[in-house]
């Protein structure tokens, strides 16, 4: 068994201000008031409130303000964002709301009269409470990373804005992040980032980090200066298998882990290591900050402040096979969620075991009626789908890459390893089939077949699939102890795929597209600026990491144990 050199807490150093724990930044806080006779305290979503408002309650301000006293009713908010949830279990339409629309204008007038004629100090504390204060006010941001509050959901520990949602399922919480809040938040997070003095870091609760404005925009600036990494995480799942837990070094007294999420960065922290201890933020803040430096300008004008490229690894081995599914097409996502791109993806087989399948494509001259019917039968619980009568179930071989258009039918089979590269919407999969299984709420997992066979590409039969989804390799450069394979995507998708077999230093460009990458084999590999552009980063055996647009040239290499021996990375960029 080899001992997991994988980093599970990446980070970028930084010389800086850091205030650690409640006590130092109370006291802290009380020398602000001084200068700040009026301080805004902005939350974003998932923070404990009840927190922040216990220890600011400890400064003693005459006056302290909570911006949901401000907003609307609940009624009134569930009404104006009704037409974004929609009544569907899993499914919005994305929101177009901003966060002034959730407050009363007569409550926010009121506030604001009352802070400007105080005598006393103000601390007005909740989302949007920049817009309550003075522009001389000091404003704090307190941040939260998704996959935190996705946790918090989970323990019915925090409100959603403007609506106390603690009691709703966890999929209809999510939901009303990802189709509403969150982008509300996201956007007016945007506008203040220059106006931001300080940040404070609440994602483990009762240890706070605090640190300041310059601190802040250096981690971010350093961070997009070199490869990074963003934190990955990691989840259960009803398939989930065994071989994460190895090769990541991950809890073995856990049931299963079918999850790594290891670049998504709408979800994934970023951390920033000031003096030895380390500061968590969203890593969606390096997005919005630097989109330009990080995506490429032909990217940003494309996409806009949206990291396209996700990757993460599904675990089966040990496990079963994931739910059979189908992903939109980019109409039907456009005229039904208010998305302007696809989840189009494929599946990297990073190891199998013997017996490693997958499902993909349908067969040659079923009949489509014929299966629809079988579906809504098996959803409904009066028949077992015949999965291998209809699809295509492939031995899966190591290092063998599979291409999944939208519309095209697919899930993994059990005792393999997938490294999903996909384009980044992440809650678009229609089940069609979950193999008589219960989630791990011990709860059925809601069945989308009335909007899969809307998507079905019938086309995408046996022949097709074979020809145009299974292996299409073709070598595109080689040299002295490396080759380059172009290994995918489909023309149908914007993502393309290199494969890099190398003993010796390979030289990489970006060309002015973000680059983001995997340690395939190899112990680990040092990647480098030919010009010194950045110090020299050492990535070990699976993990994920990104190249800013704006690095241009870098070269990888070989390094430590993997010297002299044969490494394989995966690297992904947005095809122009």
């Amino acid at each position: 068994m080899r001992k997991s050199n994988y980093e599970k807490f990446p980070s970028t150093k930084v010389d800086g201000t850091l205030i650690n724990g409640w006590h130092d930044i109370l006291c802290h806080l009380k020398e602000l008031i001084k200068t700040y006779p009026t301080i805004a305290i902005e939350l974003y979503s998932g923070v404990i409130e009840e927190e922040i408002f216990s220890k600011i309650n400890e400064v003693a301000p005459a006056l302290l303000y909570n911006t949901r006293d401000m907003f609307k009713p609940e009624s009134e908010v569930s009404k104006m964002t009704e037409r974004f949830m929609t009544e569907d279990v899993l499914f919005g339409y994305v929101t177009n709301l901003s966060i002034i629309d959730y407050f009363d204008k007569g409550k926010l007038e009121k506030a604001k009269q009352e802070i400007i004629g105080s005598k006393t100090p103000v601390i007005v504390i909740g989302s949007g409470s920049s817009l309550v204060v003075p522009e001389s006010a000091c404003i704090i941001y307190i941040d939260m990373a998704r996959w935190e509050i996705i946790q918090r959901f989970r323990c019915q520990e925090v409100s959603a804005l403007g609506i106390d949602d603690r009691k709703e399922p966890v999929s209809i919480q999510y939901k009303r992040g990802y189709f509403n809040d969150w982008k509300i938040l996201d956007r007016h997070k945007d506008s203040l980032f220059q106006k931001v003095s300080y940040w404070i870091d609440t994602h483990i609760q009762g240890s706070p980090k605090m640190i300041d404005k310059a601190t802040f925009l250096d981690g971010i600036q350093r961070t997009i200066e070199r490869p990074f990494r963003v934190v990955p995480f990691f989840d259960p799942a009803p398939w989930g298998g065994q071989w994460m837990k190895e090769v990541c070094g991950l809890d073995k007294d856990r049931i299963n882990f079918g999850w790594c999420f290891d670049c998504v960065p709408e979800e994934n922290s970023l951390l920033l290591n000031v003096n030895g201890t380390s500061f968590e933020m969203p890593s969606i803040n390096l997005v919005l900050l630097k989109s330009r430096e990080l995506l490429g300008e032909p990217v940003e004008s494309r996409f806009g402040k949206e990291f396209p490229i996700r990757f993460d690894f599904l675990d089966t081995i040990g496990g079963g096979n994931l739910s059979l599914q189908v992903h939109p097409t980019v109409q039907f996502i456009r005229d039904s969620f208010g998305m302007f791109y696809t989840q189009d993806e494929s599946y990297y087989m990073v190891d199998v075991k013997e017996g490693a399948t997958v499902y993909l494509g349908l067969k040659n001259g079923i009949d489509q009626d014929e299966m629809i019917n079988d579906l809504q039968r098996a959803e409904r619980g009066e028949i077992i789908f015949d999965a291998d009568k209809y699809v295509n179930k492939i031995p899966a071989k190591k290092h063998d890459h599979f291409l999944i258009p939208g519309g095209t039918i697919h899930c993994s089979g059990s005792e393999g390893v997938v490294l999903e590269i996909s384009s980044t919407p992440n809650l678009f999969t229609f089940k069609l089939w979950d193999w008589e299984r219960l989630g791990l709420d011990g709860k059925p997992r809601p069945i989308n077949v009335e909007r899969g066979k809307e998507v079905i590409d019938w086309s995408r039969d046996t022949d097709y699939t074979y020809a145009n989804l299974v292996n299409t390799f073709s070598v595109v450069a080689e040299g002295e102890g490396w080759i380059e394979e172009k290994t995918g995507l489909h023309p149908n998708e914007f993502i393309e795929t290199r494969r890099h077999r190398f003993c010796t230093k390979v030289v990489h460009n970006t060309n002015n597209s973000v680059n983001v990458l995997n340690l395939l084999e190899g112990e680990e590999v040092i990647v480098e600026s030919p010009d010194n552009k950045f110090e020299p980063f050492v990535v070990h055996y699976a993990e994920t990491f990104i190249i800013p647009a704006s690095i241009g040239k870098y070269s990888i290499a070989p390094y430590g144990k993997s010297e002299g021996k044969e490494c394989i990375t995966i690297k992904a960029n947005v095809r122009f």
